[in-house]
């Protein structure tokens, strides 16, 4: 199997790996987040304008921050 194609197929999978982190981030946020203050709003913005940035400030900031808060 050539350089290129291995190179090719890691950069696939690791998109396919950081896709579905951010769907499933977006769906969390959209399913479970409070409206409150429109918490929910923001974060959906912050998702999906940067994408796998915001899905790990969402999962590694809010999320534990929102269980504590709401137990969800």
């Amino acid at each position: 199997m050539p350089v290129n194609s291995l190179i090719l197929i890691i950069f696939g999978f690791m998109f396919l790996l950081s896709f579905i982190l951010w769907a499933w981030t977006l769906v969390d946020c959209l399913r479970k987040e409070t409206d409150k203050g429109n918490t929910r709003l923001i974060w959906v913005i912050v998702i999906v304008f940067t994408y796998i940035v915001g899905a790990f400030l969402y999962y590694l900031i809010r999320q534990p921050k929102r269980v504590k808060e709401l137990g969800r």
